[in-house]
């Protein structure tokens, strides 16, 4: 099965003004995306869940300059372009030909919320155009920081609390992103990552173009990085998406192992006209601006892009969890960076 963009390419959906829920949509639910197309790739990996949230979600931003030919970079805060900024998170974020620009090595007290400067929360049960069964939470009920790591957790605890659109919830989990906070146009993005397992999760780092709120998705582009499901845990998805242009391939790990059994890194390097994917520094993946067909269109130059990491639960890719799905599942992060390419223009 082809997965779904996390952003619903069918949404019968209205976009709110700042400060309002992202969306609105008839009916209190959102409605189904369609397959991602396999163009360039192996398999039609999925575009996020749709911005059907009962909270304002964030909008994109672009990643930073890689490869011989990088051109200008941008970062912004508070969604406003600025100076690229450099920051010292200590020499194990040291990267030959890269200056780091952003990152959250996650190295707060146990059991603290993530840093409220670097990461806001989407909160809500709406389906997230993909018939999700999750609600996500804010504060550190289902996102918390514990032993240097980021925790995702999903889970049925407390669930029924809280009103989804199919009814009471069946699951919460949590949805983090950079809008307003951070964003940056080329470079490279990675995250160190440990996958949950079982059927119906849907785990994602991935980004959004900045300029979402007057484009509207997927005119603003998508880039994940990181995404898989549950039954599929082996099997990591590297997707662009865009009007009428949806390239995927996918990375299996060697001898059949899961990314559920330990941390990965995954990562992007963005030029303009160029992306390229790698898990493990393995490069698996190159989509090129001259490689989009006709009728299609490439939204991965110049705009900025923010980060997203959540987990979903259900939906149109993964399926429901059965039997077979045990909870809670959690989703750990260790670190997310972002870098500049030595030697381009902030």
């Amino acid at each position: 099965m082809k997965a779904r963009s996390r952003w619903a390419r069918w949404l019968p959906c209205a976009l709110l003004a700042a400060g309002a829920s992202l969306f609105a949509c008839s009916g209190g639910s959102s409605g189904g995306a369609s397959p991602g197309d396999g163009g360039g790739g192996d398999t039609g990996s999925g575009s996020h869940d749709a911005g059907a949230g009962d909270s304002s979600t964030g909008q994109g931003h672009d990643g930073g300059a890689s490869g011989p030919d990088a051109g200008t970079d941008a970062t912004s805060s508070g969604g406003d372009a600025g100076d690229a900024g450099i920051v010292d998170a200590g020499p194990d974020t040291a990267l030959p030909g890269w200056t780091l620009t952003w990152s959250d090595e996650f190295d707060g007290p146990d059991g603290s919320a993530v840093d409220p400067t670097k990461w806001k929360h989407d909160v809500g049960g709406s389906g997230w155009g993909n018939q999700e069964l999750e609600y996500y939470t804010d504060g550190t009920q289902n996102a918390v920081v514990q032993g240097g790591t980021l925790v995702i957790t999903a889970t049925t605890e407390g669930a029924s609390q809280y009103s989804c659109w199919y009814g009471g919830c069946t699951y919460t989990s949590a949805r983090l992103l950079t809008q307003g906070l951070f964003s940056q146009a080329y470079g490279r993005f990675e995250a160190r990552v440990q996958m949950p397992t079982g059927k119906g999760l849907w785990p994602a780092v991935w980004m959004l173009g900045d300029d979402i709120g007057d484009a509207g998705w997927p005119a603003c582009g998508e880039i994940d990085f990181m995404e898989t499901i549950g039954t599929d845990i082996g099997e990591n998805h590297g997707s662009l998406h865009a009007p009428n242009y949806n390239p995927t391939a996918t990375y299996p790990l060697p001898d059949g192992g899961s990314f559920a059994d330990g941390f990965h890194v995954f990562a992007i390097e963005w030029e303009p006209g160029t992306v390229r994917f790698y898990v493990d520094d393995t490069l698996y993946e190159t989509q090129t601006k001259a490689a989009v067909p006709s009728g299609g269109t490439w939204e991965f130059d110049s705009e900025p892009f923010f980060l997203l990491a959540n987990v979903a639960v259900g939906g149109q890719w993964p399926g429901s969890p059965d039997g077979t799905t045990t909870f809670p599942q959690t989703m750990k992060v260790d670190w997310v960076r972002v870098y500049q390419k030595d030697g381009t223009e902030p």
